[in-house]
């Protein structure tokens, strides 16, 4: 019944030494570990981050961390405020091979998120649509205009997105975590974006910037906004960023 489908996944993902047989990977058909669109209208290069401008301490920020849902329309977010943001979430701390770790843990270093931005108000950046690339650390631009407003209404009309300087958007590419996982993935798939996430609100945190997780959306909707086909690869998760406004 379509009503116990949560526990239904639950029971039924559940690792049991019962059942756990062996399990092969099959190398030769792993999934590509990074998306690269093969002509976006434009492809930002992000400023190098530099470590010595931003010294909050970690209980600081643990300890101001709220969700910041009222914003200043009118705040331009930098290009170096964003490079620190994107880092924090999903930045190049080491390699292992071909593998690329991250500022936040992935199952399996599989890493099956993907971001994605609604830029509204950010310095040198026009508005629209933008795909991160970890690995090269740019932006590509996929759409542009305001979707700020359509944005809004597909979480369910919370406006602190149409005021946002950037909304985050997270997806994911489920056969990433599927191809070695199988269903489990997807409990892994939704942790790996609540890590990210976190690491979002702490780095806002450290700069002084507002930070509200949204999970309540249409997700075709989005899905379509965003441009992914809502089945092999489908929003997880948003967050808005803004200038928190003053009282």
């Amino acid at each position: 019944m379509a009503d116990n489908i949560g526990d239904r996944f639950q029971k039924e993902t559940k690792y049991d030494p019962e059942r756990m047989g062996r399990h092969s990977l099959d190398r030769e058909n792993r999934p590509d570990q990074f998306k690269k669109y093969r002509s976006p209208a434009a492809v930002v290069s992000l400023p190098r981050v530099d470590p010595a401008k931003y010294r909050a301490s970690l209980f600081e920020v643990l300890l101001k961390r709220r969700s910041r849902r009222s914003y200043d329309t009118d705040a331009m977010l930098s290009m170096d405020d964003l490079a620190f943001l994107l880092w924090s979430t999903q930045g190049v701390t080491g390699r292992y091979g071909d593998t690329l770790f991250r500022t936040s843990p992935s199952a399996g270093a599989l890493y099956p998120i993907e971001t994605y931005l609604m830029v509204r108000r950010v310095e040198s950046l026009e508005p629209g649509i933008y795909h991160f690339r970890v690995d090269n650390f740019d932006l590509e631009l996929l759409r542009k205009g305001d979707y700020s407003g359509e944005l809004a209404m597909a979480a369910l009309s919370q406006s602190m997105i149409a005021r946002s300087m950037v909304t985050f958007i997270w997806t994911a590419v489920i056969q990433r975590s599927r191809w070695k996982y199988g269903q489990r993935a997807y409990r892994y798939i939704y942790l790996d974006a609540g890590h990210i996430c976190q690491n979002l609100y702490l780095g806002a945190e450290a700069i002084d910037y507002g930070c509200c997780a949204i999970g309540a959306f249409f997700d075709d909707m989005v899905n379509s906004i965003i441009g992914v086909d809502g089945t092999e690869e489908t929003t997880l998760y948003m967050a808005s960023i803004g200038m928190p406004r003053k009282r």
